[in-house]
């Protein structure tokens, strides 16, 4: 009871309003980012020396830590694209930077990514290379993600994965204007 009283002390001599209106309730996280349907998970710094950010799925309501992004509402198609080498490409450009390593950010790299515009027949190749990458990395289920995406250690079934993806990303048109 104590530490909820310290909480709610804390809110109530905010300056920002939206935490003084928490204050009621100190038992409480002020911002849960989460979501009750599945959704892409992308951590916000990653080793600048990973070819793909290790991307992954949080199952529905999971609550992300704040050192990762999610995206609800996303489909293997989504992911497809976002672990592609075409969108790796646009992060490295216009990401920021954590020491060396990679800042990725929701507004500076995710909403200004020109997304390709793909025919039914080709978002459904670039699906079956999304779950190439998924049945790649179930191979491995005793590995973590920064294990799977070391540079050094990659497996070879991932690595061939990633590059069909690639080329089927590669194959996709990006609209202009």
């Amino acid at each position: 009871m104590r530490r909820l009283e310290c909480v709610r002390q804390m809110r109530l001599a905010s300056t920002a309003a939206p935490t003084r209106a928490m204050a009621d309730m100190p038992y409480s996280f002020f911002s849960t980012p989460q979501t009750d349907a599945p959704c892409l998970c992308i951590p916000e710094v990653s080793s600048e020396k990973r070819k793909y950010i290790p991307i992954g799925f949080l199952p529905g309501g999971a609550i992300a830590a704040n050192t990762v992004s999610i995206i609800p509402g996303s489909e293997l198609y989504h992911f497809d694209i976002l672990t592609s080498s075409v969108h790796m490409v646009w992060m490295r450009t216009v990401c920021g930077r954590l020491e060396m390593r990679y800042r990725y950010s929701g507004a500076l790299v995710y909403n200004t990514f020109p997304w390709p515009s793909s025919a039914k027949e080709q978002r459904t190749k670039i699906e079956q290379t999304a779950q190439s990458i998924i049945d790649a990395r179930a191979l491995f289920l005793e590995s973590s993600l920064a294990d799977l995406y070391n540079p050094l250690t990659m497996p070879e079934p991932l690595l061939k994965a990633h590059r069909a993806n690639d080329a089927a990303v590669c194959a996709a048109p990006v609209p202009c204007g």
